[in-house]
């Protein structure tokens, strides 16, 4: 028999928060989560084992989640944000480090009783991979309340990044690795200097990240209008968002990513590189580019043409309908109530 809504207890688990990861896009999808599910009182929620549910749906895949989860027999599920390719560009040695690693997600995938796919790209790799763990794909939740730009948050955004009223910000937000694109927004600055250029970020995998030291040079010798301004707490980010103009999203590999949205949410154009990832999860229109010299001129245009920044506008208005929380929240409620009507049925044979 199936638990009424009120009675199913989720354990909602992520190392990214027992590592003090902070500014980390996955603890911010898992904070976002435990938010979303908190929001009514039709469960209870316990965050990283403060109590026992009746389901645990962790976010990260570390010893914690393999461990913690050997007292939820067929009732764990998995968000995967990371897959195998999420690892070049961020960490040394990939290419001969990838067979381990995608026998590990493999073991990572198998192990969970229900695997909640953030994008189609991911929802791909994990049947690639020769998983066959039940699958849900199901979007990344934003709380699009919590990123709308307010001339408060905006004149504190400025202060933080060092800003003058006037002044045109282009905005990059990520961690400070190869993946995400800072070199290509240094590069980019260069070609604007009447412009602002904003990086939010730290560097999670520290001396670990591929090519840090090449980065770190980069950015000691950059310009004074492209400024690096480190991790800031994610209380702080919805002033950062609302501190700029324009934002750009220059990543090699994405699944799901939350900055963008959140950038969109908050009510500015962004331009994305364009990668089969996102033509593959946007249900809606968006300004993308192949290269630096495209990302240069969509730039100029769009801050020295009014009615082009207003339709910038309205494209962001209208990408981010797509991730409505109140909709994601029923999609993880039938898949928990999915995973205890399977847990509560009978081995065969017996």
């Amino acid at each position: 028999m199936l638990l009424s809504p009120a009675s199913i207890s989720i354990n909602v688990c992520s190392e990214t928060a027992l590592l003090k990861m902070k500014g980390e896009g996955v603890n911010t999808a898992f904070m976002d989560c435990v938010e979303l599910l908190q929001e009514r009182h039709d469960m209870d929620v316990t965050i990283n084992g403060e109590g026992r549910g009746d389901i645990m749906h962790s976010h990260t895949y570390g010893p914690y989640y393999f461990l913690r989860g050997l007292s939820y027999r067929k009732r764990k599920i998995l968000t995967v944000h990371v897959i195998p390719d999420s690892i070049k560009g961020s960490l040394p040695l990939a290419k001969f480090l990838m067979p381990f690693v995608k026998w590990y997600f493999r073991q990572v995938y198998a192990y969970a009783d229900a695997v909640v796919a953030i994008s189609p790209k991911v929802e791909q790799v994990i049947k690639e991979l020769g998983v066959t763990t039940p699958l849900y794909r199901i979007d990344n939740p934003v709380h699009l309340d919590k990123w709308k730009r307010t001339a408060a948050l905006r004149a504190k955004g400025r202060a933080l990044l060092n800003l003058k009223e006037d002044d045109f910000c282009v905005l990059g937000v990520g961690q400070l690795q190869q993946r995400k694109g800072p070199e290509d927004f240094i590069e980019i600055g260069k070609q604007i200097p009447q412009v602002q250029f904003r990086w939010a970020g730290g560097r999670p995998f520290g001396a670990m990240t591929e090519g840090i030291k090449r980065l770190d040079q980069q950015i000691a010798n950059a310009p004074s209008h492209i400024q690096f301004a480190g991790l800031f707490p994610l209380e702080d980010m919805p002033s950062i968002y609302a501190a700029a103009d324009l934002f750009l999203f220059l990543s090699y590999q994405e699944n799901c990513p939350l900055a963008p949205i959140e950038a969109a949410a908050s009510g500015m154009p962004v331009i994305y590189r364009d990668l089969e990832e996102y033509r593959l999860l946007y249900k809606n229109e968006y300004w993308k580019a192949e290269n630096n010299t495209q990302f240069i001129d969509q730039i100029n245009r769009i801050r020295t043409n009014e009615e082009i920044y207003n339709q910038g506008l309205s494209l962001s208005a209208k990408l981010v309908t797509q991730f409505d929380k109140r909709y994601i929240r029923q999609q993880l409620l039938g898949v928990y109530h999915n995973v205890l009507a399977n847990s509560l049925r009978p081995v065969h044979g017996r």
